[in-house]
């Protein structure tokens, strides 16, 4: 007996050797999909080590295309059906963009009685770019009103200058807080330089070249 544990350390050691080794994204997850082991080449198509794998869902971090698939699978691993499942699915990649592919998982056991775990194998189909970030939209009066803040102007000096009553500049201060989350005055300022609005290095403020209405 001692013997034969012995070698059957030795063939699971060479086992686990041999799954680290292999070049294709692989993992075993329990019959509910939660990951038991991973590869590091499944581990670096999710940016994590392999060990930080370990109790995650797989469909959390692989983004499943068609919803319908995942019920499908399920209610046929709670029947104990036993054939090979695939799963389209799309996930993010290092980069910033998207990546797409296709995950097969295979249940496997001893006995067809016991429960089975997932062996899980991801085909890398092709990678989108991430979309160009959407312009900053501001009227030309929003810039003003931003600019006059961000050099100290009050509320009624803002509305003097434009020509505007009080609660018209009011307005459009509110509608540029809500737009971009701003809690205050000086966070709007912020954001308005962050997002390129209001020109940097530059006094008095001045807005920055028009991105249209």
């Amino acid at each position: 007996m001692e013997a034969g544990g012995a070698d059957a350390v030795v063939w699971r050691n060479r086992a686990l050797m041999l799954f680290d080794r292999v070049a294709v994204p692989v993992a075993v997850c329990d019959v509910y999909g939660q990951v038991v082991l991973a590869n590091p080449a499944m581990a670096a198509e999710c940016g994590a080590p392999p060990g930080r794998l370990r109790g995650r869902h797989v469909l959390e971090l692989f983004r499943p295309q068609e919803a319908g698939q995942v019920e499908r699978i399920a209610e046929a691993l709670r029947l104990r059906h036993r054939s090979r499942y695939q799963v389209s699915v799309c996930w993010p990649a290092p980069g910033g963009g998207e990546r797409y592919g296709e995950l097969t998982a295979d249940p496997v056991s001893d006995s067809v009685e016991e429960t089975p775990a997932l062996l899980v194998m991801l085909r890398v189909g092709g990678e989108r770019s991430a979309p160009e970030p959407e312009p900053v939209r501001t009227t030309e009066v929003e810039r003003r009103v931003l600019a006059l803040l961000a050099g100290g102007a009050t509320t009624a000096r803002a509305a003097r200058e434009l020509g505007l009553s009080r609660d018209g500049v009011t307005y459009h201060l509110r509608r540029l807080s809500a737009r971009w989350g701003a809690a205050n005055r000086t966070e709007l300022v912020a954001r308005a330089y962050a997002l390129g609005v209001l020109t940097p290095g530059v006094w008095p403020p001045e807005p920055t070249v028009a991105e249209g209405a």
